[in-house]
């Protein structure tokens, strides 16, 4: 069992944003952290993998998603993409594998379909234990939105076949159901 950290930070550059972290890393011993929009420069991130107690940091090739490994894992880059980085984690010593996406979506309905294909080639491969998460820029129902631009069924129908496709469930979230 591992502890795990996906968070849509939106800049960890601010003090109460890397504060809040750091504590919760001291708090619950995360195994794995994925920072969507961590909004620094990639030089920085080996500093933030440091302050953290991490042992290895990774970004995607968008500079948008960042995720730090602890030491009792050996890790495998899958995919690097430019709205998802995919990573296989193996428990040292280990042979049980697991995958993780962690996701920053496009923000347009046309972009996030090229999300949506790379996501179901990749779970044709996939038989081992996957979790995904992440800010997917979409919703599987029209609840999950309060304000903001209209959504299209279209859009929702889009994410809801990703979702099947891929043969996942929504294990749902812990927090504020709206966060801004």
């Amino acid at each position: 069992m591992m502890n795990a950290l996906i968070w849509n930070i939106r800049s960890v550059n601010t003090m109460e944003a890397f504060t809040r972290l750091i504590k919760l890393n001291q708090r619950y011993h995360f195994g794995f952290i994925g920072l969507m929009e961590p909004f620094q420069d990639l030089d920085k991130i080996e500093e933030y993998k440091r302050r953290l107690g991490m042992e290895h940091a990774i970004a995607n090739i968008s500079g948008k998603i960042w995720a730090f490994v602890e030491d009792i894992f050996d890790y495998y880059i899958i995919v690097d993409h430019q709205q998802h980085l995919t990573i296989k984690l193996r428990v040292r010593g280990n042979q049980e594998d697991m995958l993780v996406s962690l996701v920053y979506a496009k923000c347009t309905q046309a972009e996030r379909l090229e999300l949506w294909d790379s996501l179901e080639d990749l779970s044709t491969s996939v038989d081992i234990p996957w979790m995904i998460g992440g800010d997917f820029n979409a919703i599987n129902s029209t609840y999950e939105k309060f304000g903001g631009l209209p959504v299209t069924i279209n859009e929702i129908q889009d994410f809801r076949g990703c979702i099947q496709n891929c043969g996942v469930s929504d294990l749902g979230f812990s927090g504020s159901k709206f966060t801004w």
